[in-house]
């Protein structure tokens, strides 16, 4: 089956989906007012220099300062803009060491600098930058302030490595560094030069409007969703992009026309009455995209739970019992978490340290095997990954390249009912609490209290725990009135003594 990007359009926001053989692999979403900051440029300005931790913060006109580590400012070209993951050839330039290196020697509170947004503000965290300029064309990525040539590790021809990097070698400005796009394999030598003259233009451009503003300053947005999918996601392997809205669909042409004409011909207006997402079946997956536990076609089942720091997955049988011995029914079930774990962590967006529970396995062969395939199945994944080792407890560790909000983030707020704890305190747990607090309040005798509690609650204390309360008002000489709330939270109650 044939893979296509799909662009859903609204006044609202633009989504767009990657499919590859029919089933959406990669989801991304840009609300009105709510857009990404990733790529944009701005002269900020350090507002308090940490020598402890060896950063900055840097306030670049958003609600938090940006942080900025001393690596960003003098390190290397791996971390440094989100497009390039698994592409850069990294090992050409050793990272620096800073242990005689103070962020001092390169900022000081006061300085106006320019920095590059590589990671969006995240929960309480404020926008990650980077001193490291990278312009990010189709077929190349322009480097202004620093002179290196690398080739896309996906491009595995060394013959063509060879080509591409005497090629920009050639035709690199002086001064500036290149690194040549997974893309950049199939495209001509007039492409490429196409490209790096519209990139040094920009940058240009950026340098001119840099002298004439004050920090702190937005002096370049990177281009919205829409151009962006354009630009980064039609790949060789994209066969179509199928875009719904008529408007978006002319800009995109006429774009890919002039700087894009080999892709031109792959942009079609989708003129369905059936919403295109709903035509494609991308709501449905959106939706199982948010649930915490996917079942698999075996029987067994995954479950995700994400915190700020980490994620953590559980592998579980389930339904499924096997026809064999059970260290086989254990590798078959992990075998196929594999598949639905490294489709799940690609359409989440789950980023950070992750942690897989596998069932436990005792065979190291086995173990080993389940590895490979994680290895393997994550190839396809444009975020830099790390895979670790089975450790003694059966826990596979990795970590995922995160510059962004994982979907749940974005699609997703807290529950104002239990304020994201995931759980509540139970009816009888409340209502219990209830009662001790009824114990220990101290009142005259013949005093009239009431209680206002969630319903569920309310009709614990008058049905099963009725004997409590009359125990209470015997005791004391008082009576107690059980009242419903139904707007109540159900931790939620008051009491309060009637006045006469």
């Amino acid at each position: 089956m044939s893979n296509e990007l799909l662009i859903n359009v609204t006044r609202q926001e633009c989504r767009v989906a990657l499919l590859e053989g029919g089933q959406v692999v990669e989801f991304y979403i840009e609300r009105k007012g709510d857009a990404s900051f990733v790529g944009n440029i701005y002269k900020g300005r350090v507002v308090k220099v940490l020598k402890g931790m060896q950063a900055c913060f840097v306030d670049i006109g958003l609600d938090k300062a940006a942080f900025l580590y001393v690596d960003d400012i003098k390190g290397g070209i791996k971390e440094v803009y989100p497009f390039l993951e698994g592409e850069e050839e990294t090992d050409i330039i050793p990272k620096p060491d800073f242990k005689d290196v103070s962020i001092e020697d390169f900022v000081q509170e006061g300085q106006e600098i320019l920095v590059q947004v590589a990671k969006d503000p995240i929960g309480t965290k404020g926008a990650r930058v980077t001193s490291r300029i990278t312009l990010p064309g189709r077929y190349v990525v322009l480097m202004p302030v620093m002179e290196h040539i690398g080739i896309s590790r996906k491009i595995e021809d060394e013959d063509k490595r060879k080509e591409l990097k005497d090629l920009a070698t050639r035709i690199k400005p002086a001064g500036f560094g290149l690194i040549m796009r997974t893309v950049s394999e199939d495209a001509t030598e007039e492409e490429i030069q196409k490209d790096i003259d519209f990139l040094f233009l920009l940058w240009d451009n950026i340098q001119k409007k840099k002298d004439k503003v004050h920090a702190p300053s937005l002096i370049h947005s990177e281009f919205d969703l829409v151009l962006r999918s354009l630009r980064d996601f039609m790949t060789q392997n994209v066969d179509r992009m199928i875009i719904d809205n008529h408007i978006e669909w002319q800009r995109l042409k006429e774009f890919a026309q002039i700087y894009f004409p080999r892709i031109a011909d792959k942009i079609e207006f989708y003129e369905g009455e059936e919403p295109i997402f709903d035509a494609f079946g991308i709501e449905v997956d959106l939706d199982r995209a948010l649930e915490r536990k996917v079942w698999l076609k075996s029987g067994g089942y995954i479950v995700i739970d994400q915190t700020e720091a980490m994620t953590v997955i559980d592998v579980n049988t389930g339904k499924f019992v096997g026809k064999e011995n059970l260290e086989d029914t254990i590798l078959r079930t992990n075998l196929e978490a594999v598949k639905e774990i490294a489709y799940q962590i690609r359409l989440r967006n789950l980023g950070g340290i992750i942690l897989i529970d596998f069932i436990d396995m005792e065979k190291e062969e086995n173990k080993q095997k389940i590895i490979n395939a994680m290895t393997e199945a994550m190839k396809k994944d444009r975020a830099k990954t790390t895979i670790y080792n089975i450790t003694e407890l059966g826990i596979v560790q990795m970590t995922r390249k995160r510059t962004r909000e994982s979907l749940e983030q974005i699609l997703c707020d807290n529950c104002p009912y239990c304020e994201g704890k995931g759980r509540v305190k139970s009816i009888r747990t409340v209502a219990y609490e209830i009662l001790r607090k009824l114990k220990s309040i101290a009142v005259p005798q013949g005093t009239e209290l009431t209680v206002i509690t969630n319903p569920y609650v309310a009709d614990l204390l008058t049905d099963e725990e009725r004997d409590s309360i009359e125990e209470f008002e015997d005791a004391k000489k008082i009576r107690i009135i059980i009242k419903k709330d139904v707007l109540l939270h159900q931790e939620i109650y008051h009491i309060y003594e009637n006045t006469p």
